[in-house]
């Protein structure tokens, strides 16, 4: 269990980064996505990162 929580932290933790920053519209790849600069992705992506973090610190203490 220690290790699935670890592993869809991390996924979720990255996921969320590049959400964040394709809505902030630092990250334009690919150039055809529709949440480029599109700010409800940004708080999208952190809630989805702040999820991950969660999970890898849980996954610390299981």
């Amino acid at each position: 269990m220690r290790t699935l929580f670890l592993v869809i932290g991390i996924i979720a933790l990255l996921i969320g980064l590049i959400w964040t920053g394709q809505g902030a519209g630092l990250i334009q790849w690919p150039a055809e996505s529709f949440m480029i600069n599109q700010s409800q992705w940004m708080w999208y992506g952190a809630s989805t990162a702040f999820g991950g973090l969660l999970l890898i610190l849980v996954s610390r203490k299981v």
